[in-house]
């Protein structure tokens, strides 16, 4: 039997922060791989990549938190969380967030909700920990409409980093869709599409906007990448 893994892509997720600490650090990155599991006593499950600082911590302290991402949840929010790492400095500078009950930081901005679990199982799947939490702490932050992964990828243009339980690579020859005959620019660091026809009004470039005549110190809206780091589409 051969495996579409365009089919895949049809299962429903969300997008959220998942934050743990040790030692007096903490740290925090995007997960889409997060669900409640059982109701009594309820329980989340949160899938996070061997490579990652955020599951070192999870592993050692055995707590974390899920904060439930909004839709006005802007791309540099994401990236902050998800192309960039807690290694190489502090993910949570300017943030509004303050320790929860069992430590982890609570990240509100942008946030529905926040819940906090202390793990009570974890399963090892390769690439991936599934660790398995016990909800001991949970908040409404504001009311608003939660950010689907659909919505990621197709409002905001978001990418997939290649840690992400559902990364998929591109296929041979595949290269995304254009608008403008004008050459659009990928991030070689996390895969953001400068589409010259949009341009990035957020951030003072026009729609219509060569990425020749962007301004040389702008940078990739996502992860913070200079201009240099982008390479012809195709």
């Amino acid at each position: 039997m051969t495996v579409d893994r365009s089919a895949l892509r049809q299962f429903s997720y969300g997008l959220y922060v998942v934050t743990s600490v040790t030692g007096g650090r903490r740290n925090g990155q995007i997960a889409n791989a997060v669900m409640q599991v059982t109701a009594e006593p309820p329980q989340l499950a949160v899938a996070l990549h061997h490579a990652n600082l955020t599951q070192e911590f999870v592993r050692e302290a055995r707590v974390f938190s899920v904060s439930v991402l909004s839709e006005d949840a802007p791309l540099p929010f994401i990236g902050r969380f998800g192309f960039k790492s807690g290694r190489d400095g502090d993910k949570f500078a300017g943030l509004a967030c303050e320790p929860g009950a069992t430590g982890c930081p609570l990240v509100t901005d942008y946030a529905l909700a926040v819940v906090e679990c202390r793990v009570v199982q974890t399963l090892d799947l390769g690439t991936h920990t599934l660790f398995v939490g016990e909800v001991v702490a949970a908040q409404v932050v504001r009311e608003g409409r939660p950010l689907t992964y659909a919505a990621y990828h197709e409002t905001k243009k978001g990418k997939s980093p290649p840690n992400a339980p559902t990364y998929q690579a591109p296929a041979a020859g595949e290269v995304p869709a254009r608008s403008t005959p004008m050459k659009s620019y990928t991030c070689q660091v996390c895969g953001y599409v400068y589409d010259p026809a949009a341009g990035d009004a957020a951030n003072g470039v026009a729609p219509g906007t060569a990425f020749e005549d962007v301004p040389e110190d702008w940078v990739c809206p996502v992860c913070g990448a200079g201009k240099d780091q982008f390479a012809p589409t195709d």
